[in-house]
């Protein structure tokens, strides 16, 4: 009898337990505290943890500084900024136009300067200047009637230029480096604080790329500037090697007259996936180090520490990090408890990172690279999942017909049952970046899942972190190859997995995205929905109108335009191909949109209102490319949900709802 009385307990209580159970919520993805970064101090003893708190349209964020043997937490700092300074385990906290030096063991402070210029500023590896970048404001036109010089005029601030003030602590002095009708901006010192490594940029709109960069070497004792890269294009940012002999670079396969481009013939690489270069400084040679890895640089540095380059990079949907042996060149592939790496930081034989994954929220972790070791920092997904049950997320690729891989991913609802049909949602990359492994982003596949879905993520031709080869697919196709791999994947996971109902299928995708849901909908009747956020209907209008539109189309339509591609860009354009259209599409725009303008989605919408097709247009007032106000955004998010229960679940209830037929 006892026995079965603790039986008849046990599953009381695992029923009580699943009963506490629930699914996740629009709130639980947005609110919260989460960390979002992590310091070293020099030496490596401290670590220096970012927090952002959420509630609802609220968010402050405080910093904590703990000792990383221990963990004991030394300091707390609320609504500030503060970072650690290069050679001293001290914190820099700017208050006002006042910085000041904090002691977290202690709590003393030392004000180093009162009346600081404005702008941004960066402590010198000495200690005993600053260098600060600056805004001079350019030409004033009549606000009323004014002339736009150039596409780019049209963008607020576009006249302005940045330059270089040096400051001295000691004295106080300041004395500008920089001037000149270009932009000045530091991209590193010199271990011994003599040199600054300058970058500058200019534009010249008659050939592509229309922005080039110049590089200096900048000797202050001796104010003489040497020019490493003279208006090179496809260049990204640079760091000085700890002896100051060596620069790495990071720039687009196309650099450097395509020395680190392997692509096939009749390419064009994509000036997004970017490669790590070294110029030695004095004889001016360039070596590609990363061209042959299919991995895409993120971001980098070169140890000043142990000699070391570490990197952080793209690798197909995950985002990992990496280093490299200067003296072999060896890449070797760091492990790491994040399948999406956010942030890094390294010193003294340290790496404290951050990150997330499919199954998780933001946690920030230590790895000892001596010992192998891996300690856990902060945990912010244990708190904020606390009593949330999770789908599963299992991998799925699948060999095209023209006998390749391409990568996927699927997310199945929580308390999943094979035996019975589900609806899905597809979802495909916006940009040229992978569909990462993020846990809270603007299209949450967990939280899709959570509401009876099955969520399929595919990475088709296009996206970097799968080689130089398949991102240069992006270029000049204009969704032709992409669609081709999405529509082959998802009749290929539907037969896969018949708890799938190959009737009730959605796609959704966003910017670029965007317009691969419009895109698809005109070439296949395989979809029951569809949802552009921001999306691109008339390549030709996108060029000319966005802030970014012919910048941008020099990476997807590289070297061609309206004149002189008219089969690519009309063909390929949705809106002419609008009568092809017999899915239910819901079009969503900020109005104030400076990226893809909200014309895009009114014209394919006027267009299928003209043609008497099932479509819809939700337009949200005061926001850009992305939509950030938190109450807008919440109804933005529901919108979407409404939109694809109506078409893959038959119930119209929340649509009508919240957007109740009028009798006009």
């Amino acid at each position: 009898m006892r026995h079965l009385l603790l039986t008849a307990a046990a599953v009381l209580f695992s029923c009580t337990l699943a009963s506490a159970q629930r699914n996740i919520t629009f709130e639980d993805l947005i609110n919260g505290e989460r960390v979002s970064g992590v310091e070293l101090s020099h030496g490596g003893k401290l670590v220096l943890e970012h927090f952002t708190v959420t509630d609802g349209p609220k968010t402050t964020r405080f910093s904590l500084v703990k000792d990383l043997a221990g963990g004991k937490q030394l300091a707390r700092y609320d609504s500030v900024s503060v970072n650690w300074m290069p050679v001293t385990e001290a914190l820099l906290l700017q208050r006002g136009d006042s910085l000041v030096k904090i002691n977290p063991r202690s709590g003393t402070q030392e004000v180093l300067a009162r009346n600081l210029p404005k702008g941004r500023a960066r402590m010198a590896p000495t200690e005993d200047y600053l260098i600060i970048t600056r805004t001079q404001a350019g030409p004033k036109e009549d606000p009323d009637v004014f002339r736009i010089w150039e596409p780019d005029d049209r963008q607020p601030g576009w006249r302005d230029r940045t330059y270089l003030l040096r400051y001295n602590l000691a004295t106080g002095d300041t004395l500008r480096l920089t001037a000149g009708p270009y932009s000045h901006y530091l991209e590193d010192f010199s271990a011994d604080g003599r040199r600054l490594l300058v970058g500058s940029s200019r534009t010249r709109l008659e050939k592509r790329p229309t922005t080039v960069n110049s590089l200096l070497l900048l000797d202050l004792a001796t104010m003489k500037a040497d020019t490493l890269l003279k208006d090179e294009g496809f260049l990204g940012g640079a760091c000085l090697s700890p002896d100051g002999k060596t620069v790495l670079l990071n720039a687009s396969p196309e650099a450097f007259g395509g020395i680190g481009e392997h692509i096939r013939p009749g390419q064009t690489s994509s000036m997004i996936f970017q490669v790590l270069y070294t110029l030695d400084v004095a004889s001016g040679k360039i070596t590609p180090i990363t061209d042959r890895i299919p991995q895409c640089i993120q971001t980098y540095n070169w140890s000043r520490s142990d000699g070391r380059i570490y990197f952080q990079a793209e690798d197909r949907d995950y985002q990992a990090l990496f280093t490299i042996d200067p003296k072999t060149w060896k890449i070797t592939r760091l492990p790491v408890e994040e399948e999406l790496v956010t942030g890094y930081s390294e010193e003294a034989g340290h790496i404290a990172y951050v990150g997330e994954g499919t199954t998780n929220s933001m946690r920030a972790w230590c790895l000892d690279l001596k010992k192998g070791k891996t300690t856990l920092l902060e945990d912010s997904s244990a708190k904020l999942l606390e009593g949330i049950t999770l789908g599963e997320v299992h991998d799925w690729n699948y060999e095209h017909s023209r006998g390749e891989t391409i990568y996927g991913r699927y997310y199945l609802p929580p308390h999943f049952d094979p035996s019975q049909k589900y609806p899905m949602i597809v979802n495909y990359y916006g940009g040229c970046s992978p569909t990462g492994r993020t846990f809270e982003s603007r299209y949450p596949h967990q939280l899709y899942a959570a509401q009876g879905y099955v969520v399929y993520v595919v990475q088709p031709s296009g996206a970097t972190g799968f080689g130089q080869e398949f991102a240069a697919r992006h270029v000049n196709t204009w969704g032709q190859g992409g669609a081709e791999d999405i529509i082959e994947g998802v009749q290929k996971f539907c037969e896969a997995h018949p708890f799938v109902d190959a009737e009730r299928v959605g796609c959704i995708g966003a910017s670029f995205g965007g317009f691969m849901s419009m895109y698809l909908v005109t070439v296949t009747d395989i979809f029951a929905a569809a949802v552009s956020h921001a999306g691109i209907s008339d390549i030709t209008s996108y060029w000319g109108e966005g802030y970014w539109g012919y910048s941008y189309c020099e990476v997807s339509t590289a070297n061609n335009y309206p004149w002189n591609a008219r089969k690519m860009i009309v063909e390929q354009s949705p809106l002419f191909n609008a009568p092809k259209v017999n899915t239910p599409i819901l079009f969503l725009h900020g109005m104030n949109d400076t990226n893809v303008p909200v014309g895009e989605s009114i014209q394919m919408f006027t267009a299928l209102k003209l043609l008497g097709k099932e479509t819809a247009f939700v337009a949200v007032k005061d926001q850009d490319h992305h939509i950030l106000e938190y109450s807008k955004r919440e109804k933005w998010q529901k919108t979407i949900f409404a939109w694809f229960a109506k078409y893959l679940k038959g119930d119209s209830g929340q649509w009508d709802a919240m957007y109740p037929p009028l009798d006009l």
